[in-house]
Order: structure tokens, then sequence, then C-alpha cells
């Protein structure tokens, strides 16, 4: 499963589930974010690895770099790539604030 679709049906799980999307939020927190991200989850059924996420945005921004104007070093700036960890946290803070899905 790509980290995309995973973050995405987490997402879900975590809009159905107030303790699940508080205890996700909890992780920026923790000395290991991620780590305990990934844990919970795992825990909830969605496997998820920190090395997927830290690479998921460097890989979508590579793909961009190679695609304009034959990559290299004449390809035009990029601001970097996403943090999807971050990204989701996002998300999840916009659900507890209106309590509906933005899908």
């Amino acid at each position: 499963m790509e980290v995309y679709e995973a973050l995405t049906m987490l997402r879900d799980k975590a809009f159905r589930d107030p303790e699940l999307r508080e205890r996700l939020l909890d992780t920026r927190n923790s000395n290991t974010p991620l780590s305990d991200f990934c844990r919970l989850s795992t825990q909830a059924g969605i496997e998820l690895y920190e090395m997927d996420l830290l690479s998921a945005g460097e890989d979508y921004y590579a793909a961009m770099r190679r695609s304009t104007n034959g990559g290299g070093e004449n390809s035009p700036l990029l601001t970097g790539e996403d943090d999807y960890y971050e990204l989701f946290m996002e998300e999840l803070e916009g659900m507890s604030l209106r309590n509906v899905p933005d899908i």
C-alpha cells in the first residue's frame, strides 16, 4: 500500500474515532513522534513505517524536479519536499475544529 493511500485510510479512521485522532495528534509531543505515529497507525490496522513517510515527500519532490525542463540544475526553483506527517497533523487538527472530513 502506498503512503498516500495508507494516510487516507488512517484519516478516515481518525475521523470516525475521536480517541484515535487525539492519540495521533499527541504524537507531536513525543520524543519519537514518527515512531509513535507509525506504531499507532499499525495498531489501527494500517501498516506504516517511518522511512515510508520520510521518503514519500522527497520522492515526489524529486519526480517533480526531473519532470521540469529535463530536471537537473536548470529546472525551476522548487521550494522543497512535503512533510507528510506534518500535513497529516494539520488535517487532523482541522477535523477536530470542524468535526467534518475534508474529502
